[in-house]
């Protein structure tokens, strides 16, 4: 079994981030109470998803067919992780051709800044800066820092091992398909706002046109 979660699990400021953690850890935490079963669970964490309902492309488009005369921006520095819908159900389903169970599996995939976002949706339309929300964040993170310990890295994901030891020993540094990861360096911390990979205007536009 795999549940899907999103970024918020990971560093949690709100109650509903919260939540979202307590569900990863026992979901993760289940595999010790499966007994003689062959049921396995691991948790997948990845971005937000282009074009799904409430994020902010629709809620662009949206004033654009209002005609407004500029976009709201929370914040000039604020970064979000992308991933379309096809790449979310490829990357779970090579995820259960992957698992041992208790892993948080992360996909490698894009940042953009969001004015960036906004620019490349209306190149001809001011932003304005409206501020953050409560219990919102600045930057994404889908593997915090306090757990590169239990990090590693893979050609195209992360994977968070369990804290806890279950009662069969799994090595996770080699997966179900013969992939081999490698321990993340001390501190590390993948976070948005830090990504290697930001998308320039061009696959901005590209992005949005195709969904």
């Amino acid at each position: 079994m795999v549940v899907i979660f999103l970024d918020k699990a990971a560093n949690p400021i709100n109650l509903y981030g919260a939540t979202k953690l307590v569900s990863d850890k026992l979901f993760v935490a289940a595999n010790n109470i499966a007994g003689g079963h062959r049921t396995r669970f691991s948790v997948v964490r990845y971005g937000n998803v282009v074009g799904s309902r409430g994020s902010v492309i629709p809620y662009f488009r949206k004033l654009l067919a209002e005609e407004a005369k500029e976009l709201p921006v929370t914040d000039l520095r604020m970064t979000r992780f992308w991933i379309t819908l096809q790449q979310g159900v490829d990357f779970v389903l090579r995820d259960f051709e992957r698992m041992q169970g208790g892993e948080v599996f992360v996909p490698k995939i894009p940042s953009a800044r969001i004015v960036d976002l906004a620019m490349a949706m209306a190149p001809h339309l001011p932003t304005r800066v409206v501020g953050i929300r409560p219990g919102e964040k600045l930057h994404e993170v889908m593997c915090p820092s306090d757990d590169s310990h239990l990090t590693l890295e893979f050609d195209d994901h992360y994977v968070v091992c369990p804290s806890i030891q279950f009662s069969r020993p799994i090595d996770y540094r080699r997966n179900s398909i013969q992939e081999e990861g490698r321990p993340v360096s001390d501190g590390f911390e993948y976070s948005s706002g830090t990504n290697k990979w930001f998308l320039t205007n061009d696959e901005l536009v590209k992005l949005v046109d195709a969904n």
